[in-house]
Formats: C-alpha cells, structure tokens, sequence
C-alpha cells in the first residue's frame, strides 16, 4: 500500500477512534473553530485597512467586542435588570391565570393533575442529582474557558494549526489538504455571516412586534429571542415561552396574538431571510439541515443541536469535494457502462 492511501487511513481512522471514544472534545475544538473564524473575521473586517497584522486585528477586535458588550451591559444592564426583575415577577402571576383558565376545562383539568408533584416521576438519588448538576454546572463554566481559549488560539495563528493538520499526510497530498482546509474557513465563514444576519433580524421583529401588541418588556424579550436563534428549532419555542406568558395579561386573545407572531417570524427567518443569506454563502438544502438538527441533538444533546448546521454545512462541502468531485467524477473509461445508442 502507497504512503499516500496509509496516511489517509490513519488520519481518518485517528479521528473516528476520537469521535467514538471524546466527541465531546471535537465538538469542542469545532465550537472554538467557529469562535476563532468569528474573530479571525471581524478582526480583518475592521482593522484590516489599517496594515495591522492578523495578530493585532484579533486581538483588537476581541477588545472591541469586549468593550462593546461591556459598554451595552454599563448603559443596558439597569432597564434590563427592572425588566427581568418585572419578568420573574410577572411570570408565576401570569402562570396562576393559565392554571385558572384550564381548570375551567376537564381536559385542563387532567393535565394539571399529571402535573402535580406527587404525580410526577421524579429521579431517585436526591443527593446524586445534586451533586451531578453542581458538576455539570462547572464543567459548563470550564468547557466555556476553554472554548475562547481555543478560539483565540486558532484566530492568531490559523496557519500553524492548519500547517499540523497538513504535515499529517504525505506531501502530495498537503496542496490539496492546504485548499480544503481554506475552504472549509470560508464556508464557516459565510454561515456565520447568514446566522448573525438571522439572529438581528428575528431580534428586531421580535421586539418591534411586541411593542406594537402592547406586550411589557419588549426589549428584554427580543434581545431573547435573537440569541436563542443560534440554537435552532428548540431556541425560537424556549424565547416564546415568557412572551405568552406576558401576553396572559391581555387574555387569551393577547396571548394568542404573541403566539401568531411569534409563528409569522419564525417563518419569515425560516423561509425568507436565512434561505436567502445561506444562499449567498453556504448552499446548505433545508432537508439536510432538518436531518442534522435531528442527528446531532439526538447523539449529542443541546451542544450538538446548536452546532448541527455547522457541521452539516462543512460535511456537504467536504463530501462534494473530496467524494464527488475527487472519486465518483473521476471514473475512469474502463468502468464507465458502455450505452448503445438505439437503433
């Protein structure tokens, strides 16, 4: 067998042995690919004009984006603080409407008999959940050290780790590898564009559709609904939550009303502004991203589910270059079926 074939065994076998063995490690190393692309490319998006060095434009642009959410938390942080402070306490008077209105209903009223405490079935091990939460909650905080630690990493200097990945093939192979890997920074690159695009959009809408319909805290819950964007399909459910709760305090029909809103934006971003934006970026068909989102949040949970579209986008991108156009297009004319023209 050539170098060439046992070098790319290798490379791929080292990297299904880390998948089934840590996914969670790679899932890691690719969230902090996508920090470090976020960086890398609002580094040379600002500061490039200036003749900095990549060094200096990321770092510059992490304090420009630090100072910025700093700068929101100095000046926001006080409404916003009033206004989760009204949310938590409107939410469990809002909650007392809804249980009312269901136990007007025999339906409602079996529901909320399921949901009793000692209905429930809850986990034995009061202890052990504790404990396993508590830890889950610091391992949370370390893998999110870890996360702009990587990222910062990668954005400095992408061609060193890029250079490590090429230096474990053979040198026939490292153009094609050095292409691929410049690529796959690209089309990352353009998602992340077409998902911070979607993400103010479904913000601005949100906020602007709540004011209009008299709901309270608009700014907070907009500012909700467009980060929870990022996590797809469960994200958009989890920000409507408090905001029919709100709409409680108009009724059913205002409640109802917060629903249909939320319902037409959601199909605006999901049918109008992320088809187009990906379009123009990544070529990413709707029905893989469903099936990814399915796949991911089934094996991997509410990371794997947020970082699903992603990856789905680099696997089309590497499956199109390196299986489609690499092997099947390059049949050659022995194996190719001979077709007799009819008579």
């Amino acid at each position: 067998m050539r170098r060439r074939s046992i070098s790319l065994l290798v490379f791929v076998a080292v990297l299904l042995l880390t998948l089934w063995l840590v996914p969670s490690v790679l899932l890691l190393i690719f969230a902090g690919v996508l920090l470090a692309v976020f960086l890398r490319g609002g580094g040379d998006l600002v500061f490039k004009r200036f003749g900095l060095g990549g060094t200096a434009r990321v770092l510059l642009f992490a304090l420009l984006v630090v100072g910025a959410v700093a700068g929101f938390g100095m000046l926001a942080a006080a409404p916003l603080a009033d206004q989760a402070s009204q949310l938590w306490q409107q939410v469990p008077r809002m909650t007392q409407q809804l249980t009312s209105r269901l136990e007007s209903y025999s339906w409602g009223q079996q529901v909320l008999e399921q949901l009793k405490p000692e209905n429930l079935q809850l986990p034995s091990g009061g202890g052990r959940t504790a404990v396993t939460a508590l830890g889950s909650t610091f391992g949370a905080l370390g893998n999110a050290v870890l996360l702009i630690f990587l990222g910062i990493y990668f954005a400095v200097d992408p061609g060193l780790h890029r250079r490590g990945i090429e230096h474990l093939l053979t040198p026939s192979l490292r153009p094609k590898a050095h292409r691929i890997c410049r690529e796959a920074g690209e089309t990352l690159r353009g998602w992340l564009g077409a998902q911070l695009i979607s993400m103010t959009v479904v913000g601005t809408l949100t906020w602007l559709g709540l004011w209009a319909l008299g709901v309270p805290l608009a700014p907070l819950l907009g500012v909700i609904a467009a980060t929870l964007t990022f996590i797809p399909t469960i994200g958009p459910v989890i920000s409507a939550v408090p905001a029919v709760l709100l709409g409680l305090e108009s009724g059913l029909t205002g409640a109802l009303s917060v629903v249909g809103l939320f319902i037409a934006i959601q199909s605006v971003e999901s049918y109008l502004v992320t088809p187009y934006v990906q379009q123009r970026s990544v070529d990413l068909p709707p029905s893989i991203t469903i099936v990814s989102q399915v796949a991911m949040g089934t094996l991997f949970g509410l990371m794997g589910l947020a970082l699903a579209t992603p990856l789905a986008a680099l696997a089309l991108m590497l499956t199109r270059r390196l299986y489609v156009e690499d092997y099947l297009d390059q049949e050659p004319p022995a194996e190719a079926p001979v077709i007799l023209a009819p008579r």
